[in-house]
């Protein structure tokens, strides 16, 4: 439990408040038999709003300041982590990490967007925005897994590849179709998993995978829900009618074929119990790795193009 509540989360700050109370004081049996009762009801409570969450909901869940971000979840899949830096071109973009690590014996690439958790940190992060330095970077280190037949996991949190002038001179697009094809022919398992925000082609520079994990309050969409609702609506107020219209929930997508798996957020969200979410998303990326692993290196061309050609059709008028 932390110190920050959305709205439709404060109706579980007076019961979190007393926990901590009696957590803090005497371990008599009537504040034991007290602790019991309200975290029972700590949990029917959570229950019951998460029950009935919008799509605009879930949307303020996957950008909650608490939640886990990249770091915590490698740190925590990988102790023995080593971060590797720069893209040999440009610079070290600090919005993305790469680097190399184990899960369980088993050697894994990692990329992923990482937020801030302050205004400082924030603006050494970047926001999560990558610039083309960053994807570039993201290539290197999955160009070296593929030299040495590693798989690749990609954590994708951004709001969105960083618009500034300095990014399109240096090729933002590019970079970031650049990743796109170089993705979809790299011989070694690409997993990609939706921590937070998938917003644009900002996630899709690292979001072309075998598997698509999101976790439950998580989104990822061509457009974010206020960008859609400024365009169609001439109004960024009207963002929770845009999320509902874009669908843009890993239920959502589990149903159109985009996302392929959901892992539940225990106990609340990922902000309130990272420790047990963390456990989850280790067990669907072990068990994940260990049928990519059997996979022949040259057939993940034709098995990337046979996923995402499922995704839409086209038909030829006469």
């Amino acid at each position: 439990m932390g110190k920050y509540y959305l709205d439709f989360e404060n109706p579980l700050k007076q019961i979190d408040n007393e926990i901590l109370e009696l957590k803090g004081g005497s371990e008599s049996t009537e504040s034991v038999q007290k602790l019991t009762q309200l975290q029972q009801q700590l949990a029917k409570r959570i229950d019951k709003i998460h029950q009935g969450l919008s799509r605009w909901q879930k949307v303020q869940l996957a950008r909650h300041p608490e939640r886990p971000y990249t770091q915590d979840y490698i740190q925590y899949l990988s102790p023995d982590f080593i971060e590797l830096h720069g893209d040999r071109h440009f610079s070290d973009d600090s919005a993305v990490i790469t680097g190399l690590g184990t899960i369980e014996g088993q050697k894994v690439a990692y990329i992923g967007q990482q937020k801030g958790r302050n205004t400082k940190n924030n603006l050494f992060r970047n926001f999560g925005m990558m610039r083309p330095d960053g994807y570039r970077k993201a290539l290197r280190i999955m160009k070296l897994a593929e030299k040495f037949n590693i798989p690749v996991v990609s954590f994708v949190d951004t709001p969105g590849a960083y618009p500034g002038l300095g990014a399109e001179e240096r090729g933002q697009g590019e970079a970031i179709a650049r990743n796109l094809l170089e993705m979809s022919g790299l011989k070694v398992p690409i997993v990609s998993i939706v921590i937070g925000e998938g917003a644009s082609g900002g996630a899709l520079g690292i979001g072309v995978c075998d598997r698509m994990i999101m976790l439950e309050n998580t989104w990822f969409s061509v457009i974010s829900p206020e960008g859609c609702a400024s365009i169609l609506f001439h109004d960024a107020s009207k963002a929770s009618d845009a999320a509902e219209a874009l669908q843009v929930v890993p239920k959502d997508l589990l149903a159109i074929g985009i996302c392929d798996r959901i892992i539940s957020e225990p106990n609340g969200g990922a902000h309130r119990d990272f420790e047990s979410t963390a456990i989850l998303l280790k067990g669907v990326v072990l068990e994940d790795l260990e049928q990519l692993m059997q996979v022949d290196p040259d057939s993940f061309l034709d098995n990337r193009i046979a996923k995402y050609d499922k995704l839409g059709y086209f038909d030829t008028a006469d």
